[in-house]
């Protein structure tokens, strides 16, 4: 009966910790904005950079940690060139998120969450609950990596290479 248990609870946390390896088709439909401000969809923003890998930082001008994270990420930058870095924001407003990348001086591909953090389905469908949030999609649109909190995540820096 022990090891019954035993196994039960292993096969249970296996299934709990278990990531997803792609987005959900509600997911791909989110509303973004180009640094153009141009409407597009986190499903055309993906197609925009299929067959690269992708470094996805979900972050805000807002978040201490987010900027805090900042040197290390742009240390990632160079250690790691040819990774798309992709930032999302889920700044308040539109001039905020404008504000941020300039005054931090990101260099990589950004968009703009429309619909704010909590009712993003992006978010929600990814279980959003901190940022900044990084994931990392391969070159063949799989999510390999579900969530690091830092850069300095082994497994995210496994990923990456």
């Amino acid at each position: 009966m022990k090891n019954l248990l035993i196994a039960l609870f292993m096969f249970v946390s296996g299934l709990l910790s278990a990531q997803q390896t792609s987005f959900s088709t509600e997911s791909l439909s989110e509303k973004m904005l180009t640094f153009n401000q141009e409407e597009t969809t986190f499903g055309q923003v993906l197609e925009k950079f299929k067959g690269q890998k992708i470094l996805i930082d979900f972050w805000a001008n807002w978040c201490r940690d987010c900027i805090e994270g900042m040197p290390s990420l742009k240390q990632l930058q160079k250690d790691h060139p040819n990774v798309v870095y992709l930032f999302l924001s889920l700044d308040r407003s539109v001039e905020s998120w404008l504000h941020g990348i300039e005054k931090y001086e990101l260099e990589g591909e950004h968009y703009f969450i429309v619909a704010g953090w909590k009712p993003c389905i992006l978010c929600s469908s990814i279980d959003l609950d901190w940022i900044p949030r990084y994931m990392v999609v391969d070159e063949t649109g799989k999510i390999t990596l579900y969530r690091a909190i830092t850069t300095e995540d082994e497994e995210l820096l496994k990923k990456l290479r």
